[in-house]
């Protein structure tokens, strides 16, 4: 969605009316700027013309046969149809300043709760340059966790703690040497795992990354682990600053359970990379015809700060289809700015299932090895080990840039025809 006007803030929705397109979407500008359901006498010519939202465009699509959500409303003399579109609207910066959570409030508060409409979600954004005067953005991103992970010219190959959670901080970090040993790029805690009695906080990342201190020592390859630091903000302050004491080089947040303005807050103050986990996504952007995209939702957090985040993988154990994966994929790659400001890209973390078997749709999808590639099961559940997990993971990638089978590379690689065997071609 291009910017017109680098004064305006621009969205994008799809709305499932039963009224007419016009009179729904003019209803969506006025609920969200200057109009009630009725008009006031301070809602003069003058203060419409400056601060009311616009509508931008309308594009009608096919109607809907029934409607997608409950409660909605239908108007006098209605002809049955559900109209369906995807309707641009526009807001002066100067409604709400360049604000992550008053822009919330404007582009995503009362809207779907109108009584016109059957459907409404938030498809993109488009935001002035302004917000960069305000916000950060991520510190490393994709060129700068390359950098701290020593990978280039491939994917990051990455793994989850398993079992989930239940381990103490001395196992925990058991599991991580093996990880290190067999040659693991990035490790990350499960978004479960925080800092409960049985495994502290404190206590499992002085261990782990004493562990990782010390492989880095000796083979000079830095693994990245991102511990868990999610909780309020005084504990995830302190969490920080124990990371960076013990020279670790990431923080992982789950994004929806801390808010926007916390992660604001915890960019400032950091000096690692933060891992945006976005558990609780399914609530927000499962439904075709509420809540908000992932394309939209990403721009939010990049602004605030994090370097990476989930976007889900090919064939995963979740709902979300392949194509809507490497949407949000390309998204976090796309620059959110034009030039010469800020780009905002940020790391997208394939995750869910994954294997040797994803590796080259990935690639061939996305065009890009600019990617993390968590595998759990692909990796623990290798039948020749951690070892050859993480090898198998290698040789399926390279297949994929040399463009050459699974299958044919797999008669010469042991480690990938075993995890085919497993998994399947």
């Amino acid at each position: 969605m291009p910017i017109h006007d680098p004064t305006r803030i621009y969205a994008t929705y799809f709305i499932e009316t039963a009224y007419p397109l016009a009179e729904a979407a003019t209803t969506m500008a006025g609920e969200q700027s200057t109009g009630t359901f009725l008009r006031v006498p301070g809602e003069t010519d003058e203060l419409r013309e400056r601060f009311a939202a616009r509508v931008e465009s309308i594009a009608e699509k096919e109607p809907a046969q029934t409607a997608s959500l409950p409660g909605s409303g239908t108007p006098k003399n209605w002809d049955g149809k559900r109209h369906t579109a995807e309707v641009t609207l526009s807001w002066p910066l100067h409604n709400i300043g360049p604000s992550l959570p008053n822009l919330l409030a404007t582009v995503a508060g009362n809207l779907s709760e109108l009584k016109p409409f059957s459907g409404l979600k938030l498809l993109d954004i488009t935001l002035p340059p302004a917000f960069l005067t305000q916000y950060q953005g991520p510190q490393f991103g994709v060129a700068g966790t390359r950098k701290l992970t020593g990978v280039f010219n491939r994917p990051i190959i990455g793994t989850i703690i398993k079992p989930s959670i239940g381990q103490t901080p001395e196992a925990t970090a058991q599991q991580v040497k093996t990880l290190a040993e067999a040659g693991i790029d990035f490790i990350k805690d499960d978004e479960l795992q925080s800092d409960g009695p049985h495994c502290p906080f404190n206590t499992r990342v002085t261990a782990v990354i004493e562990v990782l201190n010390n492989h880095a020592a000796r083979t000079g390859k830095r693994v990245m682990y991102a511990a868990n630091i999610t909780g309020d903000l005084d504990q995830m302050l302190s969490r920080l600053a124990h990371i960076e004491a013990n020279h670790g080089t990431c923080a992982m947040v789950s994004m929806n359970s801390i808010g926007l303005p916390v992660m604001k807050i915890i960019r400032q103050h950091s000096h690692v990379a933060i891992h945006g986990h976005r558990n609780g996504w399914g609530m927000i952007g499962r439904s075709p015809a509420a809540g908000m995209s992932f394309v939209a939702f990403q721009k939010l957090w990049r602004l605030a700060g994090i370097d990476h985040t989930h976007v889900n993988g090919l064939r995963n154990k979740f709902c979300e289809p392949d194509g809507s994966v490497i949407a949000s994929a390309r998204a976090c790659l796309t620059p959110m700015f034009p030039a010469p400001n800020k780009g905002c890209e940020v790391m997208p973390v394939f995750s869910s299932g994954q294997s040797a078997r994803q590796a080259p749709d990935t690639y061939k999808a996305l065009g890009t090895t600019d990617l993390i590639y968590a595998c759990g099961g692909g990796i623990m559940g290798h039948p020749q080990g951690v070892a050859a997990g993480v090898m198998s993971l290698h040789q399926a990638w390279e297949a994929a840039a040399q463009n050459i089978p699974l299958s044919v590379y797999a008669e010469t690689h042991r480690e990938l025809k075993a995890a085919l065997d497993l998994f399947g071609a």
